[in-house]
């Protein structure tokens, strides 16, 4: 996705920490435009894996997973950060550590919405360390759903998330990979993979 390529190029900050601000497209701002792409592009590599759920976390990650499962047709489910008080149990839980949040994230998906009949996707805005990706999919298997592949809007492709996702054997697909972030040099940014 040449487009997702130039906005972080134009749009990206870099953070101390290690943390990349591309608020203006994602995590705070939407360009409609560019999301529809983003889920046009995630739902070609998943449609033929026949997913009849897409799961993400939020916030960030609803957009490009709702632009997903409208081109697919199939019901989205995000995991919540808090459970409310209308959420039935059983619910299926999974903490995280967040960088944007400085601190461990709980996670909760009620059990109404996620069960064993689940073929998954899961699409989120980031794929850095592989944390949050694999708290999502811990959830996933605790509700007995499939889970057929993991997608990303953006890869921090030198903090090896995605070696660290390995062993759970479904597809990963990013549209936009960082190669490397530094005050000095800037950001080094090519197509997904």
């Amino acid at each position: 996705m040449q487009a997702l390529v130039d906005a972080v190029r134009e749009q990206g900050v870099i953070l101390p920490g290690g943390i990349l601000k591309v608020d203006g497209l994602v995590n705070h701002q939407l360009l409609p435009h560019l999301t529809r792409e983003m889920g046009e592009r995630f739902a070609a590599g998943f449609g033929p894996l026949k997913p009849n759920k897409i799961v993400t976390i939020e916030v960030s990650g609803i957009a490009p997973a709702l632009a997903t499962a409208l081109v697919l047709n199939v019901p989205l489910v995000y995991a919540r950060k808090k459970k409310p008080i209308t959420m039935q149990e059983p619910t299926f839980t999974a903490q995280s550590l967040s960088r944007t949040k400085g601190g461990v994230v709980d996670l909760f998906v009620s059990s109404e919405y996620l069960g064993p009949e689940d073929r998954v996707v899961v699409i989120d805005d980031f794929l850095a360390s592989g944390g949050t990706l694999r708290s999502l999919a811990g959830i996933i298997a605790l509700s007995g759903a499939e889970l057929l592949g993991l997608g990303c809007v953006i890869e921090k492709g030198f903090e090896e998330g995605r070696a660290k996702l390995a062993d759970l054997g479904v597809p990963i697909l990013t549209l936009a990979n960082i190669v490397r972030m530094s005050e000095a040099e800037g950001l080094v940014v090519e197509a997904g993979r």
